[in-house]
């Protein structure tokens, strides 16, 4: 699902290279969204630099009917906080060629704030540092 509905700069070439990814996590907990045997969602919870971070995938078939709003928001249940990056251009595309949307419209309407001041930029990605906090 990766490598499916991230931007193709974000591509794990092999599953022994996501997985190392994934080894480096500290205290990384999965969620997973399924119907039907179908993997429909996915979302990552670990902790980086004493902050709560979130990663969440959706299959693009489910994208814009509410699953990611009600998975998110069983994140904010568990958690008082959540931290992740988000890329905030539409100037990506995904490993089939299609056009990769950026979530950040999706964030703002699930209350998470944008810090504007705090970005990633490497060769693989441009993105911006997101957060939510149950105190605001």
């Amino acid at each position: 699902m990766w490598n499916k509905e991230y931007p193709s700069n974000l591509v794990y070439n092999s599953t022994e290279e996501f997985d190392e990814y994934l080894t480096k996590l500290n205290d990384p907990e999965n969620f997973i969204v399924l119907e039907d045997d179908e993997i429909l969602g996915w979302a990552l919870v670990f902790f980086r630099d004493n902050e709560i971070w979130f990663a969440i995938i959706l299959d693009s078939k489910v994208q814009s009917k509410g699953l990611g709003t009600r998975l998110l928001n069983e994140l904010k249940i568990k958690y008082s906080a959540l931290n992740g990056w988000v890329v905030d251009y539409d100037n990506f595309s995904k490993l089939d060629g299609s056009f990769y949307k950026s979530p950040i419209k999706f964030y703002l309407k699930n209350n998470f704030s944008i810090c504007e001041n705090v970005r990633m930029e490497n060769e693989k990605i441009s993105a911006v540092k997101i957060q939510w906090n149950s105190q605001f």
